[in-house]
């Protein structure tokens, strides 16, 4: 008996199975962000019949995913971010717990029928979504395993196990996990979502984590000219021979310098960049608080003993962040501090109110805008100047 056969039908030098190997997973990769995250999720973007059915029928074989439970976990978690209904929030279970079980934390939300019914509107439901990929969700990885020994024999194992954990390990360990504990943050929006690039290249661009809860819809997720997003360079490729429709993108900030009150499109640009708005309040008056608390520090009040940096280090999270957020104890030393400090309490006191404008969602738009007129008139008189600098770029937004 010829056992060269059990070698496969491709013989490869060593770096051709991991050239392969990166090339598969990486098309997977792919597949999971075009299609279930960007298109069927957040509906950014309308794929042409060809890639959609592509994405769906290599999803079936290297991940056992079903769309209708991917998509609805992933809206439950914008919908519920960081509460006890967050599926996978390291905020409720632990960065250890989602890095290291997410996939489990997926499985158990995946037999929650309330979340398949109220969150997967409008994911395919065609005969053979119903009667193959569904029904038959784990023969498609068995279908995989046999392809794999086929072609490459004992090799092919190993090849298959590599494309088991890669979407478990980057999506629900890292995206999941890291994405919601460390990294950076362009935008202050009402959970810990992070940027955790320069590996963005990497996973298609999902790690671009902190652009995507603030702006969800966007079929884009690099805001910033150093930010790569690979997934949104294939979509532009699809689009380019009509096998993608780009439906929303996050809107980019214009300003009329010309501009010396706030009016409806004032008031409108504003809502729309809010998030933008309240990070970069932080980083404008960051000068003033760093000054402001050297000087606490320096006489001995507020911070009871704390280090200079760390004292520091924490009125800069308090400004990036929803007060809802903060611990009792953070709450408490904010407290002091702002008791102990006229500029420090104006200048939280500017920013919350600033944020509170947005969710006025009774108000009517003469009334919003009399109120943020009347916010940068009150900051022009603080007598800060960099409160001042700020309320005069809220004014130009256009």
């Amino acid at each position: 008996m010829d056992l060269s056969v059990l070698n496969g039908l491709i013989d490869l030098p060593w770096w051709g199975y991991v050239v392969f190997g990166v090339i598969v997973t990486h098309i997977t990769i792919a597949a999971v962000t075009i299609f279930l995250h960007r298109a069927q999720a957040h509906r950014g973007l309308d794929l042409h019949a060809i890639p959609s059915h592509f994405f769906r029928f290599w999803l079936w074989l290297t991940t056992g995913m079903v769309t209708k439970e991917w998509v609805a976990i992933h809206r439950k978690h914008h919908a519920k971010c960081e509460t006890i209904d967050d599926p996978h929030s390291p905020v409720v279970y632990g960065i250890k717990k989602v890095l290291t079980e997410g996939a489990e934390l997926y499985r158990t939300e995946s037999r929650n029928q309330e979340t398949l019914d109220k969150y997967s509107h409008g994911v395919p439901n065609d005969w053979i979504e119903r009667n193959v990929y569904s029904k038959y969700s784990w023969q498609g990885v068995g279908l995989m395993l046999v392809i794999n020994l086929v072609l490459f024999g004992p090799i092919g194992a190993t090849i298959w196990a590599a494309q088991m954990m890669w979407i478990p390990f980057h999506a629900a360990g890292i995206i999941n996990g890291i994405g919601h504990y460390w990294g950076y943050r362009h935008y202050t929006v009402h959970d810990t979502s992070t940027n955790i690039t320069p590996i963005a290249f990497w996973i298609g661009g999902e790690e671009l984590h902190n652009n995507h809860h603030a702006f969800p819809t966007s079929a884009r997720f690099s805001m910033k000219w150093y930010e790569f997003d690979l997934g949104w360079l294939y979509i532009r490729m699809l689009q380019t021979f009509g096998l993608a429709k780009v439906k929303k993108v996050a809107p980019q900030a214009k300003f009329n310098w010309e501009k010396v009150s706030c009016d409806v499109e004032t008031l409108q640009a504003v809502i729309s960049h809010r998030f933008e708005i309240t990070t970069k309040y932080a980083h404008t008056l960051r000068a003033t608080c760093k000054s402001e608390i050297a000087r606490l520090h320096a006489e001995g009040s507020a911070f009871n003993g704390m280090r200079l940096r760390g004292a520091w280090n924490n009125f800069r999270s308090w400004m990036q962040s929803d007060s809802a957020q903060l611990s009792a104890e953070n709450r408490a030393t904010l407290d002091r501090a702002l008791q102990h400090s006229a500029t420090l309490q104006q200048i939280y006191s500017f920013k919350k109110e600033l944020a509170g404008l947005w969710d006025r969602s009774t108000a009517s738009k003469e009334e919003l805008v009399a109120r943020l007129e009347d916010w940068c008139k009150r900051a022009e008189a603080s007598g800060i100047e960099a409160l001042q600098q700020f309320s005069r770029r809220i004014r130009a937004y256009a």
